[in-house]
């Protein structure tokens, strides 16, 4: 399983981005190899005050690319000073999950 984390400060947001932002998420879930997306965001009063990270799982590259190309998010990208404070992406290979079985793997 593929990992791609995206993580950022939000700065401050408008109708372009909260457009692309939706066909971006609607693209990624219908790629074949889309998993689940998840988001968490800190604390405003700890030491990563109000950063967001929006995890993607996907069973492949393959759909890791295809999102990459999608051209909506060409354009998101080439913009995202305009929406965000700072960013940084992880992308890693999930060797192993596992747990008790209450939370969806």
């Amino acid at each position: 399983m593929i990992c791609c984390q995206f993580i950022f400060l939000p700065g401050t947001y408008d109708d372009d981005f909260y457009r692309l932002d939706a066909q971006i998420a609607e693209h990624a879930q219908n790629l074949p190899g889309f998993v689940r997306v998840e988001k968490w965001v800190a604390p405003e009063d700890g030491p990563l005050a109000g950063q967001v990270n929006a995890i993607y799982y996907f069973t492949d590259r393959q759909s890791v690319a295809q999102l990459a190309r999608f051209p909506h998010h060409q354009v998101a990208k080439e913009q995202v000073a305009r929406w965000y404070d700072g960013y940084r992406i992880v992308v890693s290979e999930v060797e192993t999950t596992y747990g008790d079985g209450r939370i969806d793997p």
